[in-house]
């Protein structure tokens, strides 16, 4: 019997689609850009619940957050009940999100008793109390990582993709992977696969080999958990749409933020560490050495945010 690829709609993308093939819309290129306005960034040092209550409903695309994973190693990663304070940021999660938007969440399963929680506990909640869609859980492969001795050293964490409805964004084509041109060849031989989505790419799947930062990466901001920008672009990339609004409410080493300016979205940052301020700025300066150009990005409060075009 033949089981058939039920894989996820995609009518918002689906019409993106149909409206290029129309003229009706084109894809927008970097240059393209300027025509939405100038990049905005929103930098709040707050907590992270106060931050989202004062956001419009349905005001982002996208949110992308690292939390922190409750493992006691310094003072914002203690919680006395885990996944009772993780519900009330994924509630206003859901709020702010827009009708087609994802949300995901980097995480692992780190448990170790009924209060610690991890990944795992944040799913379960959102399976049982929150109508968010599970739509993919992403392994971060990475072969360098710290040695063990009492249990296997760890090489991977995990995301998880979340969206409000079964009407998310996403882009595959602007992360496919490039075929060698031996594979390409192969590929093309391949009556399953249609050829021009294989001339594309192809699907980099959901393990993605993506190295962690070493202590001497150039990109490095000081961040103890600061994450790379490669696996962030990805999601950014496939998940949001240039123009649009990003939220990182733990914002962390603002790696996110980067991103955002380097790919073309709007972005509001939250983190209640104002070290957070320092560590964006030390990703300023790191484009601008490698010649990226950010006179143009605007740092805006809440209210001119959301007055300006986007």
């Amino acid at each position: 019997m033949a089981i058939h690829n039920k894989s996820h709609n995609n009518h918002a993308l689906m019409s993106l689609n149909k409206m290029r093939k129309d003229n009706s819309t084109k894809q927008k290129s970097a240059k393209d850009f300027d025509k939405f306005g100038e990049t905005k960034i929103l930098i709040s040092i707050m907590d992270c619940c106060d931050f989202l209550k004062e956001l419009p409903d349905e005001c982002v695309q996208m949110i992308c957050i690292d939390p922190p994973y409750n493992l006691e190693l310094t003072g914002w990663d203690i919680y006395e009940n885990y996944i009772e304070w993780a519900a009330k940021w994924l509630e206003e999660a859901y709020r702010v999100l827009s009708k087609n938007g994802n949300m995901v969440i980097f995480g692992g399963t780190q448990f170790r008793d009924a209060k610690s929680g991890d990944l795992i506990d944040i799913i379960q909640y959102v399976r049982r109390n929150t109508k968010f869609k599970l739509i993919n859980t992403i392994v971060w492969y990475y072969k360098n990582g710290m040695s063990a001795h009492r249990y296997f050293a760890n090489r991977h964490e995990e995301v998880i993709w979340l969206a409000k409805s079964n009407d998310y964004y996403f882009d595959l084509d602007s992360v496919r992977v490039p075929y060698s041109e031996e594979d390409l060849k192969l590929a093309l031989k391949d009556k399953r696969l249609n050829p021009e989505n294989t001339m594309k790419g192809k699907n980099p799947t959901n393990v993605w080999q993506i190295g962690r930062l070493n202590g001497n990466s150039n990109e490095r901001v000081g961040h103890p958990t600061q994450k790379p920008v490669e696996i962030v672009e990805r999601l950014i990339k496939a998940l949001s749409c240039r123009s649009s609004v990003v939220l990182d409410f733990f914002a962390g080493s603002g790696t996110v933020g980067r991103v955002c300016i380097a790919e073309g979205r709007h972005c509001l940052l939250c983190d209640s560490d104002k070290s957070t301020l320092d560590y964006f700025t030390k990703h300023i300066e790191q484009m601008r050495n490698l010649g990226k150009d950010t006179s143009h990005i605007e740092v805006e409060s809440i209210n001119e945010f959301f007055k300006a075009n986007v």
